[in-house]
């Protein structure tokens, strides 16, 4: 996603890079988008991610191009933290891409900002369709009545496995296995696979945030967090005794392994993580990974929801219009499908889903694996982000590493993420 993009930084991080001059890009000038004499217009269009998704990008770029000749497009990419510090300089320049990739844990914080254009008007003008999207995620970017984003692709919490290990092990996970089950497959791992059973899902916050909701709660309400220190608390300690256990991998070694998952590094059997991220491990590792359902409370409800990256435009942009037929092409067309594939998660609409028919293991696996979500009845909407929320999940992510590296207690590293969290949420 997060949110594709947080969600698991360090996956983002591992697939973020590149140079605009490698790749023959053009960097996004000054002032939002431009006209000329003879009726075309630019607009820039700004997102993170890898070489690959760049090169991916362009080639979409260009067809869009051909079918809008009067519609130029600059464009700029970023690793995933420095594509947000640029972007906050820019929002606060009032110069913000006319275009941009965003995540469901920035649309509230942006939309306070005033930065983020509320598309209805041009859907209701017949330049942007929100009908053919699959299982509601033409939802995914409402916020308070305004369409502030348009998804491009969906992905869902997962775990992704060692199948090697797993199967030495006698563990076979199912859908609606309990947390209970998982506890104990993970010391089955431990004891007969010579390494932990996961690597430490204590500080992914998106994870806390599907256990939080098997329970009736969340990890954000629309206005602030949806749990109290006491279920944070909890949920640390049993990370502190898990890891000194050895149930959860070593922290100090899986930071030592990065930019390697710890799981690609033999560290440990499996991880948290969003399904679309499994073509990381695939080409990381030596080994075949997969995907197995998240653990439940009750062995019904797993919280989950699909989740999306999405295409947002800025307020101050001087061609609305032409903003909202870029996003609509993107979001829409087959063959912008075919050439992105599962880069962004798997397509979001039905027309660009049957489009594009993955022939690799891994993409089948995460259709499938999406699909079964869809066919056990389990998905939900997704949980509300407040403004600020970007700001603890990097919280939560930081003082989990160091609760893992012995560097704070439990209770300090609660005290001090709440204390945090109440000034990023101004409550």
């Amino acid at each position: 996603m997060r949110t594709q993009g947080t969600v698991d930084r360090r996956g983002l991080l591992k697939v973020a890079g590149g140079s605009l001059a490698a790749l023959g890009l053009t960097a996004a000038g000054c002032g939002n988008g431009t006209g000329s004499g003879d009726g075309t217009v630019t607009i820039r269009y700004a997102w993170w991610g890898s070489d690959d998704r760049a090169k991916r990008i362009n080639q979409t770029i260009a067809l869009f191009e051909k079918k809008y000749p009067k519609i130029k497009v600059k464009t700029d990419f970023q690793p995933y933290t420095d594509f947000w510090k640029k972007f906050n300089t820019q929002a606060s320049g009032g110069n913000p891409p006319d275009v941009f990739q965003n995540a469901i844990a920035f649309l509230r914080k942006y939309d306070a900002k005033n930065v983020l254009l509320d598309l209805n008007q041009q859907v209701k003008a017949g330049n942007l369709r929100t009908e053919g999207f699959r299982a509601g995620l033409e939802k995914f970017g409402e916020v308070d009545g305004k369409l502030l984003g348009v998804p491009v692709g969906s992905n869902s919490m997962a775990l992704v496995i060692d199948k090697h290990v797993y199967t030495r092990a006698g563990v076979t996970p199912r859908q609606g296995w309990t947390w209970a089950d998982f506890d104990a497959a993970m010391k089955r791992i431990r004891d007969s696979g010579g390494r932990a059973g996961d690597s430490g899902m204590y500080g992914v916050m998106y994870l806390y945030d599907v256990y939080l909701r098997q329970q009736g709660k969340a990890f954000f309400t629309e206005k602030g967090l949806g749990f109290t220190e006491a279920d944070l608390t909890d949920w640390w300690t049993k990370a502190e005794r898990d890891s000194k256990s050895g149930v959860v991998a070593n922290t100090k070694k899986v930071v030592q392994a990065k930019p390697k998952s710890a799981v690609t590094a033999d560290l440990a059997a499996g991880e948290f993580t969003w399904d679309n991220f499994t073509n990381r491990y695939t080409a990381e590792g030596k080994s075949e990974y997969g995907l197995a359902p998240i653990p439940t409370t009750d062995g019904r409800k797993t919280g989950q929801y699909l989740g999306s990256l999405m295409l947002s435009g800025s307020k101050r942009t001087k061609h609305p219009k032409e903003v909202a037929q870029f996003i609509d092409f993107m979001v829409h067309d087959p063959e912008v499908a075919r050439i992105m594939g599962y880069d962004r998660g798997v397509p979001a609409t039905v027309a660009q889903y049957e489009a594009f028919r993955p022939t690799d293991p891994v993409a089948k696996e995460i259709a499938a694996y999406e699909q079964s979500l869809v066919d056990a009845g389990v998905l939900e909407p997704i949980t509300p982000h407040p403004a600020g929320a970007d700001v603890c999940e990097s919280a939560f992510l930081r003082l989990a590493e160091e609760l893992g590296l012995g560097t704070r207690s439990v209770d300090e590293a609660v005290t001090q993420f709440f204390t945090e969290s109440k000034t990023a949420l101004g409550s």
